[in-house]
């Protein structure tokens, strides 16, 4: 399939160094862009932790992790990877994607139909509510939360009563995006993890029109790779304007900055 399958297996297997800029092959949507990006630095990460869900909020990762029996959310030191709390969730709950709202913490589950709220800083749970179908992802706009279950559409809830109360279909040229996972709403857009895959979709949340994919193939290097799981984890420090990245099992986040493909 690939002339120079050769030279794609070599520089998957070294990796590249911080600073380089890379983007991956053609991704998928007719003609909105599609983006590479630059690595500004690399930060340790818990290989424990089946990352499902990842916030920046007062410059501490807020992480929510998956797997019956090892599923919890997280506060956890930027810099070292030091996990600093841990609530954990007990089985049979697979936790999910997680958002912060007004001083809480709300956890998805993926197949229970039930979520959980937390105060943010005691991690004390202080109610449940419930959804129909799987939970995935989630993110807020400033307003209303949105939600991913696997699929290609997105509900909005209200964050006071966590009902849902609208749906968008994300579509890009060549129709619905499915596996919609771990999400983040960033200077307008919705990002959103493609399950399965090293791409970031950027979506208009007014339509779930796809306005750009960002590639990032090739951003845990190979040999890493092996022992890890699939990309999944958006984090924005607003403050700082710096975009996180990592992956389920991954051994690092990683800060980088969307550049255009080359």
């Amino acid at each position: 399939m690939f002339r120079n399958a050769g030279l794609l297996l070599l520089m998957a297997t070294i990796g590249f160094l911080p600073g380089q800029r890379r983007g991956g092959p053609g991704g998928p949507g007719g003609s909105v862009p599609t983006y590479g990006y630059q690595v500004v630095r690399s930060f340790p990460h818990d290989r424990g932790a089946f990352t499902q869900g990842l916030l920046v909020r007062d410059g501490f990762f807020y992480e929510g992790t998956g797997m019956v029996g090892q599923s919890g959310i997280r506060k956890v030191k930027i810099e070292t990877g030091e996990v600093l709390q841990v609530k954990p969730l007990a089985a049979p709950y697979f936790g999910e994607g997680i958002v912060e709202w007004n001083g809480a913490i709300v956890q998805l589950t993926w197949q229970h139909g039930i979520g959980f709220v937390y105060d943010a800083n005691t991690f004390a749970q202080t109610r449940t509510f419930e959804y129909k179908g799987e939970g995935w992802g989630l993110t807020h706009d400033g307003t209303r939360l949105i939600m991913s279950d696997g699929t290609s559409q997105l509900r909005f809830l209200d964050p006071a009563t966590l009902k849902e109360t609208g749906r968008i279909t994300v579509r890009d040229a060549r129709g619905p995006v499915a596996k919609l996972n771990e999400l983040e709403f960033i200077n307008g857009e919705i990002y959103a993890n493609v399950w399965g895959t090293d791409r970031i979709v950027r979506i208009a949340p007014a339509d779930g029109r796809v306005t750009g994919w960002i590639d990032l193939t090739g951003l845990l290097p190979a040999m890493e790779r092996a022992s890890a799981d699939v990309l999944n984890g958006i984090a924005y420090d607003a403050a700082g304007d710096r975009l996180f990245v990592t992956g389920k099992w991954w051994p690092r986040v990683f800060e980088i900055k969307i550049v255009p493909r080359a």
